[in-house]
């Protein structure tokens, strides 16, 4: 047995094509969805981003992941996906 071999999980094969979704022309009249995966300090930038938003007028709903270690639970992204125009996510360290 080769003991030798790398095997990388996320690796595909055939990886799904998406066309990217055109950014909006403005907020105006949006609602901004901020996203935290739960990194630590990921608040503290979505909460600049949230002031920043908030001084311009826009409209904003926060989101939270369980855990940063995993993707979003389906449920909570049929959320974002039905509360929001745009969604920003946010990750630091």
């Amino acid at each position: 047995m080769n003991e030798n071999i790398l095997l990388d999980p996320t690796a595909e094969n055939a990886p799904a094509q998406r066309a990217r979704l055109p950014r909006p022309d403005s907020l105006d009249g949006k609602v901004v969805g901020l996203l935290d995966i739960s990194k630590p300090r990921g608040n503290v930038f979505l909460d600049r981003i949230e002031e920043q938003l908030a001084a311009l007028g826009v409209s904003v709903k926060r989101y939270s992941k369980p855990t940063f270690t995993r993707p979003a639970p389906t449920e909570l992204k049929q959320q974002m996906a039905a509360e929001v125009d745009v969604l920003v996510e946010g990750l630091a360290d």
